[in-house]
């Protein structure tokens, strides 16, 4: 084995590589204990230094032409290493530290946390990868920034950045909540110290007269005549699929069911019924079993997808006699099954996909004569409207509307309620005694015209 000292220019290592036999190694005349040392798979950048033991020890840089190592980047590597053993440090303790470190910087990147901790998470849940796939593509510039380094100012850049491509606010809203409940979960596990996020919410942009009127629609109950209208409709959607199948069991196709016999032709009129008799979310009845539902006691009890992060436990629903007779017909007709969906897909029998309603409920609405923008979410929003209106407590419709919280049902359903308040300081002035002078000024007292005239003036400013 040979050694020589000359100064590890690039162009020196450039000839080096050519010419030392492996196993050779060459000195640098500037830095004491920089050397290069030629092996099989090309010249390996190193130093050469002795720890406060007295121990010689070796520490590797790199190879050489490998990745960002070229000449400067090793004596300048070298000189780094040398001033830690200068002042008594060990440099391989020192720089796998910091390797160590760069590592874990590395692992709480987004992308990193995205596809490790929070995949397994995810995966447990029914959407978990559809919320995984949410993040990756919303996010999909964030992926390589360390999640703890996320801003305000990063989100309303991002926010512009989706409204100029003409994405809507509450697509984003979910978007950025998708995201903040992925901070939330790393800093419950100490990953990042705190969510960045937290408190950090959207700018709403103004809304055109088009999205109020389309918001006013979404959330509304059903007149009178809209209810007999939407059992009308079922009753037409269920005769016209009679009629085609009589005519397909007409024309060569009698081995199909004969659909005259049965209550129901398929899930359309059961499901939409249930809906308007429980106020239930599609996707709860989407996954509706029967082993959540006890006739006998009318009594339904399941975990509400939608709040299932917040309360695993199942909830009790009390069922009206209506929805009891829509559950009996309908589970008659499928064979009193005792487990199974209580809707499962008329294809492969299992659950329906969430856009599964959209067409049937299109052509209900339509043989009904109903608004196009009356979503089939508004019967559940009619059955908390109907009930507020009948004078029922906000603490009861909030539990049959399974809410997390009742402030969302007193934010969507208080201004409904009958206006008890006014009838109780009306009883009580009407208890206190009054001097006969006033009651016969009462009497006298005309109307005021303007009431008269406008009887809705007394409500001003509620």
């Amino acid at each position: 084995m040979s050694s020589k000292t000359e100064r590890l220019t690039t162009r020196a290592l450039e000839r080096l590589a050519k010419e030392l036999p492996e196993g050779a190694e060459v000195w640098d005349s500037e830095e004491s204990g920089y050397h290069v040392r030629a092996g099989k798979r090309g010249l390996s950048l190193r130093v050469s230094y002795y720890n406060l033991a007295g121990k010689r020890r070796v520490h590797t840089l790199g190879r050489y032409g490998v990745g960002k190592m070229t000449a400067a980047k090793g004596r300048k590597d070298a000189a780094e290493v040398l001033a830690i053993v200068a002042q008594g440090g060990d440099p391989r303790a020192v720089l796998e530290a910091a390797k160590a470190e760069e590592k874990r910087q590395q692992q709480q990147t987004l992308g990193a946390y995205l596809d490790g901790p929070y995949t397994v998470t995810q995966r447990r849940k029914k959407d978990g990868t559809a919320t995984l796939q949410r993040i990756r593509r919303a996010f999909v510039d964030w992926l390589d920034t360390p999640m703890g380094e996320i801003t305000r100012a990063d989100v309303e850049r991002w926010q512009g950045e989706r409204e100029a491509k003409g994405e809507a606010h509450s697509t984003s809203r979910r978007h950025l909540g998708a995201l903040k409940t992925l901070l939330a979960h790393a800093a419950e596990r100490k990953v990042i110290p705190s969510n960045p996020l937290a408190g950090i919410s959207l700018q709403r942009p103004a809304m055109t007269e088009e999205e109020m009127a389309e918001q006013a629609s979404q959330r509304r109950y059903l007149e009178a005549e809209e209810v007999l209208a939407l059992f009308a409709g079922l009753e037409a959607y269920q005769a016209a699929k009679r009629e085609q199948r009589r005519n397909s069991r007409a024309h060569g196709k009698a081995y199909l069911p004969d659909l005259d016999g049965v209550a129901y032709v398929d899930h359309v009129a059961p499901f939409i019924k249930l809906m308007y008799f429980t106020g239930f979310r599609p996707g709860d009845l989407f996954g509706l079993r029967w082993d959540h539902v006890n006739l006998p006691f009318r009594t339904i009890r399941k975990t509400i997808e939608k709040t299932a992060h917040q309360r695993e436990e199942p909830q009790t629903f009390p069922l009206s006699t209506e929805a009891v007779d829509v559950l009996k017909a309908w589970h008659r007709q499928q064979g009193t099954p005792k487990t199974g969906l209580v809707f499962p897909s008329g294809r492969n029998g299992k659950r329906m996909d969430k856009k599964a309603m959209q067409k049937p409920w299109a052509a209900v609405r339509k043989l009904a004569g109903l608004p196009d923008d009356l979503l089939l979410y508004s019967l559940r929003h009619n059955f908390a409207s109907q009930l507020v209106m009948a004078g029922v407590d906000l603490l009861t419709v909030s539990k049959l509307m399974a809410h997390a919280d009742i402030q969302t049902t007193i934010k969507y359903y208080a201004h409904l309620r009958p206006d008890h308040s006014r009838d109780a300081v009306e009883a009580f002035a009407k208890s206190a005694p009054r001097a006969p002078a006033m009651a016969a000024s009462r009497e006298e007292s005309p109307t005021p015209l303007a009431l008269v005239d406008h009887p809705q003036a007394t409500h001003q400013g509620y």
